[in-house]
């Protein structure tokens, strides 16, 4: 049993020129694990994932994978960690399935390659050529050709990116077998709601930094850990719902009309908020309750503006 975590990052820095993308980052990966790795845009965390993959060398900090220097221990680690890229790294011309039987056989035990393509439906496109499968066909034998070789550590880019629901739904089950394995997997994702079912642990990366980490019931509590929404007549009086509220809740109406009442949620906030709706002859319409998510934590912390 290895006691080391799967990855350690301590102090990373890395320059393009005069930009630094990432700015003394630390960041720990325990074994058999499933991390998020989230950030917008220009965060950092691509930079910070190809330094683990031994792509790119630090300026300066230092990077362990499975306790092994990524870049100078390069060739003892390429068996032991699967890597599943965005642009496939595939020859354009070679037929999928030839491709995958080609690397499995690159590796001492493998997984059984005719399962797998099942499992991902790639099936019906074994013999053909690279180039002419679609976005999500490329995208579902990238995965394959990233686990076949039983990895202990495999790194997924936006595993799910242009697949169909049922495809995306198979690939989380993979990973989920893959943890369920002993399998330690970074994945990086822009599907906050992907990170939200499959991590143990979510890393956020901005100004080439870890901004946050924990699990997504650390990271989602604090705050309004609920809030109430409802749709009325806009411009209601909502000093006179506050009178009645809790201490501590809050009532805003974010756009005309649409109104959101944050506060610990229980049957007697529901209570108060309709009673409240009927002693000022207003039927809430479309009324829900939502607790704070992923996305929120990453809005707040990463800002609403786009990259």
């Amino acid at each position: 049993m290895h006691s080391e975590p799967a990855v350690e990052v301590t102090g990373l820095v890395k320059r393009y020129g005069p930009k630094t993308a990432v700015d003394g980052l630390d960041l720990t990966i325990a074994r058999g694990t499933v991390t998020a790795v989230l950030g917008p845009n220009g965060a950092g965390k691509t930079t910070t994932i190809e330094t683990c993959e031994g792509f790119r060398r630090p300026d300066a900090g230092t990077v362990r994978v499975l306790g092994l220097d990524p870049v100078a221990d390069a060739a003892a680690l390429r068996p032991r960690v699967g890597v599943m890229l965005q642009s496939g790294g595939v020859y354009p011309g070679a037929r999928a399935v030839e491709m995958l039987r080609h690397t499995a056989k690159l590796h001492a035990h493998p997984l059984d390659v005719d399962a797998l393509v099942e499992r991902l439906g790639l099936g019906s496109c074994g013999r053909t050529a690279y180039r002419r499968l679609s976005g999500g066909q490329q995208q579902r034998l990238a995965l394959a050709m990233a686990v076949v070789g039983r990895p202990e550590l495999v790194f997924l880019d936006e595993p799910t990116a242009g697949l169909d629901p049922q495809a995306r739904r198979a690939t989380w089950e993979l990973v989920r077998d893959l943890r369920r394995d002993g399998v330690t997997v970074v994945l990086t994702t822009h599907h906050l709601d992907e990170a939200e079912q499959l991590a143990d642990r979510v890393a956020i990366v901005d100004g080439g930094k870890v901004i946050a980490g924990g699990s997504v019931e650390e990271l989602c509590r604090g705050g309004s850990e609920s809030s109430l929404h409802f749709d009325g007549p806009a411009g209601l009086d909502l000093g006179s719902l506050h009178k009645v509220l809790p201490d501590g809740a809050a009532a805003t109406e974010p756009s005309p009309g649409s109104y959101r009442v944050e506060a610990p949620l229980g049957p007697e906030l529901l209570a108060t908020v309709t009673a409240w709706c009927a002693s000022v002859g207003v039927m809430p319409e479309r009324l829900t309750v939502r607790r704070r998510s992923l996305e929120d934590v990453f809005l707040e912390l990463t800002g609403r503006e786009l990259r």
